[in-house]
């Protein structure tokens, strides 16, 4: 799916440019996303893709050399029995994605979710 961001296509076509596998993963992601609220605003910001609403970060896409990572800004308030959240900062958490199994796995819906809906 085409951004109305620019700078978010052009980092999504030079992932894709690199042959990296990752891609496919990183855009399978963004969907959920943004087919979780059509009201998200993307950004390339921090070396990743950035998610908003209202003018509220609500979490990004990084890409590593080993994993994706999915953060959230408010992930520390998130319901989280299965343990699948990372990080020990004051709000912060993120996922890590290891491969594109992950995003089921992981519950990636259920945790963009509680990002999108508090």
């Amino acid at each position: 799916m085409k951004s109305s961001n620019e700078k978010v296509n052009e980092f999504l076509h030079d992932i894709k440019n690199t042959g990296s596998e990752k891609w496919a993963t990183v855009e399978e992601i963004r969907n959920i996303f943004l087919d979780e609220n059509s009201m998200l605003e993307e950004g390339v910001k921090y070396g990743g893709i950035i998610f908003s609403l209202s003018g509220d970060l609500i979490g990004g896409i990084f890409l590593y050399k080993a994993h994706i990572s999915i953060e959230f800004s408010n992930g520390a308030n998130f319901k989280d029995d299965d343990g699948f959240l990372e990080g020990k900062g004051k709000k912060r958490r993120h996922l890590k994605i290891l491969d594109k199994n992950d995003i089921k796995n992981k519950k990636i819906h259920y945790y963009i979710g509680q990002a999108l809906n508090p």
